[in-house]
């Protein structure tokens, strides 16, 4: 009954993206007509072949791929210092600024404060403002600083008696037996940064730094008020084609579902080492 219940909600989760899949490859006449379901109709690659040739979105994915990636190595990075130091037993108000991190899950000073701070910082219009307020997830550095907490006392006495400092500790012991939580907060870091678009569309003007997501956004959008203004009989610039839609929803996602397999073990085990307070 279990099996039933879980393959329906991952049944669920799969038909909207194969549907997607399918518009995507399907031709207008058939769009138009409410043809296409599971199963494209009309064949064609018409949709991606106009994607590819469009340099502004290339040129997003580009963008998007650096920023995700210069975003989860300094997420990490940081994410692994803070959780090392408030796991030391010998770090005194490691409890009181734990606390503080803490309350940062429940409350978040909203989109105005961190704009004008984001003005106040001249950080405006550059991919530092899409980097630097999100670097440390209050979540995961719970999980990662849970995890380092699990390492045995005697592992580390035995360090330091050979003359370790915290960086050699950190570096050579504790990072080659944290490999699963590590991966699992870079696949998480790295997710959450491809599918943000909300802090791109607040601090971004600049259209040559717009992030796939946002571009992907502006299309649906854009789309909708067309679609609006015809029902309406007001002159409208030309609909964005459901086909150019789907397809573009598939390039903005297929990327990071690729990555997916590739991890998902150490993602797994991860997320149970992190779970599990020793």
């Amino acid at each position: 009954m279990i099996m039933i219940i879980i393959g329906s909600i991952a049944l669920l989760c799969i038909v909207p993206m194969i549907h997607i899949f399918a518009l995507s490859f399907s031709g207008n006449r058939a769009l138009m007509s409410g043809e296409v379901f599971l199963w494209p109709v009309d064949w064609n690659l018409n949709s991606y072949k106009e994607i590819f040739s469009d340099m502004a979105m290339i040129r997003s994915l580009m963008l998007t791929v650096i920023l995700v990636t210069v975003y989860t190595g300094i997420a990490l990075a940081m994410t692994t210092i803070a959780a090392y130091a408030l796991s030391r037993r010998d770090f005194k108000g490691k409890n009181i600024m734990f606390g503080m991190i803490i309350i940062t899950m429940f409350f978040n000073p909203g989109i105005i404060p961190n704009y004008l701070l984001m003005k106040e910082l001249h950080l405006l219009d550059s991919l530092a403002s899409l980097i630097l307020p999100i670097a440390i997830n209050a979540f995961l550095l719970i999980i990662m600083k849970t995890s380092f907490s699990q390492i045995p006392t005697e592992l580390e006495d035995s360090a330091w008696m050979d003359g370790c400092n915290h960086f050699r500790f950190l570096i050579q012991i504790v990072l080659p037996l944290q490999v699963p939580i590590l991966v699992t907060i870079a696949l998480y870091s790295a997710v959450d940064r491809w599918n943000m678009f909300q802090d791109a569309l607040f601090y971004i003007n600049n259209i040559d730094l717009y992030p796939l997501q946002l571009k992907l956004y502006q299309l649906v959008i854009n789309s909708q008020v067309n679609d609006a203004t015809a029902q309406e009989g007001f002159n409208s610039s030309t609909p964005i084609p459901q086909g150019l839609q789907s397809a573009s929803i598939v390039f903005a996602t297929l990327p990071i579902i690729l990555v997916y397999p590739w991890v998902q073990k150490y993602f797994i085990s991860g997320r149970l080492v992190g779970a599990v307070k020793g």
